[in-house]
């Protein structure tokens, strides 16, 4: 049957600009990182925050993100790197494509939580703000699953099929766009938990707990459509039972917030040191004034006025010549 459309992939994921390759992969992920940040940044601070917080944290968060979304990939994929043929270098070239959602979030929090442990921020409020940015960063990431003609579904022939181009190892074909379908759940996840958190009030980390719960439902099914090699157990590929067991968590963790921690955090960071001077200051400037006050009052006190000091004067005089007319009558 001939396929009237199809979304094409590109011939390359790499363009060179002189000797420097520019891959898409890698720039899906950057844009996605900004997206996040800025994002989080808006969110951060109309909770209370103070703008660039997000993004120092961010610089804790996104490297172990990367590292951890890289070893979840290698782990729950070794043969891909490891074994007879294989070159266990691979493992750490990461533009090819390879990072695991799961790993990513899971060390990317330890990040985070060193970040906001440095700043005195609890991470749950953190969270709470990032938890759309992230949904949205995942999103643009999955496009460089686009450049890299990886990670698509079973074969079809809708008019928005994906045209995979045949390779040594692959017959080519159109396939189910799977990276497509969780790029605009991502969005839908994103604009959810926007939209629960201004309706509800959600805090002390129940927004993100809402993103983690509302991802793995959309990432159940995304999983259970593709067909790239995976590890299965009791019929089910290995990311179709760590959705559901993260979902599980992450109900049960929005229940019992809700019942510990109900409402939103009052305080989500505390004041900087120059904040807090800032505070301290009219206080300071009105007692200083008082002292100068007191001070202008002690020296009137003591006699400042010349009238004053002429009075003085003019009794000793007087005290003094009645003292010299006294000894002479005498």
């Amino acid at each position: 049957m001939e396929i009237l459309a199809f979304i094409p992939s590109p011939s390359s994921g790499v363009v060179y600009l002189g000797p420097i390759p520019l891959r898409g992969y890698a720039f899906c992920i950057i844009i996605g990182v900004f997206v996040a940040v800025w994002l989080g940044n808006k969110r951060w601070v109309a909770r209370g925050g103070q703008k660039g917080t997000v993004a120092d944290i961010a610089v804790w968060a996104v490297p172990f993100g990367l590292v951890g979304g890289r070893l979840y990939h290698v782990i729950t994929d070794y043969e891909l790197y490891f074994g007879d043929g294989k070159d266990w270098v691979n493992a750490f070239k990461i533009w090819e494509g390879g990072l695991g959602i799961w790993g990513a979030i899971a060390l990317g929090a330890v990040g985070a939580w060193i970040g906001c442990r440095r700043r005195g921020i609890p991470l749950p409020a953190w969270a709470d703000a990032l938890a759309p940015g992230i949904a949205l960063a995942q999103a643009c990431g999955r496009w460089g699953n686009w450049f890299n003609q990886e990670l698509y579904g079973r074969a079809t022939d809708l008019p928005w099929a994906l045209k995979i181009s045949a390779t040594d190892s692959h017959p080519g074909g159109t396939y189910h766009p799977t990276f497509l379908y969780e790029s605009l759940w991502c969005v839908g996840v994103a604009l959810l938990v926007i939209w629960a958190d201004r309706k509800y009030g959600l805090g002390h980390g129940r927004a993100f707990a809402l993103y983690v719960a509302s991802y793995c439902v959309g990432r159940f099914w995304i999983e259970y459509m593709r067909v790239d090699d995976a590890h299965h157990i009791l019929g089910l590929r290995l990311n179709d039972w760590t959705s559901i067991v993260v979902f599980i968590g992450a109900v049960v963790y929005m229940v019992l917030s809700a019942r510990w921690h109900p409402g939103v955090e009052t305080v989500v960071e505390p004041a900087a040191g120059g904040d807090v001077s800032l505070d301290k200051g009219p206080a300071d400037a009105d007692a200083g004034k008082n002292g100068e006050d007191a001070d202008s009052q002690a020296s009137g006190t003591k006699g400042s006025d010349p009238e004053d000091s002429e009075a003085l004067n003019s009794g000793a005089k007087v005290s003094e010549n009645d003292g010299a007319e006294a000894s002479k009558s005498s």
